[in-house]
């Protein structure tokens, strides 16, 4: 497995990209409101990349039909923005990509529309704290797989399961790249795989589920659901390891 290593100035163009996509989602944030259609957010988000002179990475990759991925209630990752209207309660998933001048960014949250539940807060929060938590453990010489081990276990300690075969990776010159980073242990040994390094830039994102971990592609092809049915959350930061420690790229001063 052939693990880049970033050198700082490529690690500078690696956030430039990831700050457009911060900006973008801070923008999406601030302004998507029920009654919106989650084609209206879609082309929001669109217009707002290009402004900020960036191209929107998703469009097209794999065929994928849309700028950004819109994914509401019980989709948890890869939703297709489509003329359904946001209401008050709604938790909606933002994941986006950006390429500027051949490098990649990503990172994905999931936000409430309007008030919501107690138990949808407590679902976000699962995402979003266990993507720090990820964040905050990483460190230079630990393996891939313990990293992916903790990030299960925080997950199942909030009473709450990783979605299976799908996962966080590297980035760089193309949107993905190695390592593939799962959000739980696969074959149960922590000991084996690639250790992580100083220069490697990849992307952390739990994807949780409230019961069952196993998924279900709808009809569209994208769409990607829990066994369970019930609500699901995504948040996803782009990260460099720097000094021995990983570093947030896809954060905005905004």
């Amino acid at each position: 497995m052939a693990i880049p290593l970033r050198k700082p100035n490529e690690i500078e163009k690696l956030r430039v990209a990831n700050i457009a996509v911060a900006k973008t989602l801070n923008y999406l944030k601030a302004n998507v409101k029920a009654g919106m259609t989650l084609k209206e957010v879609d082309a929001m988000g669109e217009k707002f990349i290009r402004d900020l002179g960036a191209r929107p990475s998703f469009k097209g990759l794999y065929g994928f039909p849309a700028a950004i991925c819109t994914s509401l209630n019980e989709v948890i990752i890869h939703g297709i923005p489509s003329d359904i209207v946001l209401k008050e309660g709604d938790i909606l998933g933002l994941d986006i990509g950006t390429e500027v001048d051949g490098w990649y960014g990503d990172s994905a949250i999931t936000m409430p529309i309007g008030t919501i539940s107690k138990e949808d807060e407590a679902l976000i929060a699962c995402a979003k704290d266990s993507l720090y938590y990820a964040i905050d453990v990483i460190k230079e010489g630990m393996r891939f797989k313990e990293l992916s081990k903790l990030i299960e276990d925080f997950i199942v300690s909030r009473g709450y399961q990783p979605l299976v075969r799908f996962c966080g990776h590297g980035i760089g010159k193309k949107p993905h790249e190695e390592p593939e980073i799962p959000n739980y242990l696969e074959n149960g040994n922590t000991k084996s795989g690639p250790k992580i390094k100083n220069g490697m830039v990849f992307c952390i994102e739990p994807m949780i589920c409230c019961k069952d971990r196993n998924p279900v592609i709808l009809d569209n092809g994208w769409d990607v659901v829990s066994k369970d049915g019930l609500r699901g959350s995504h948040y996803e930061h782009t990260v460099a390891v720097i000094n021995g420690k990983a570093v947030i790229l896809s954060n905005s001063e905004d």
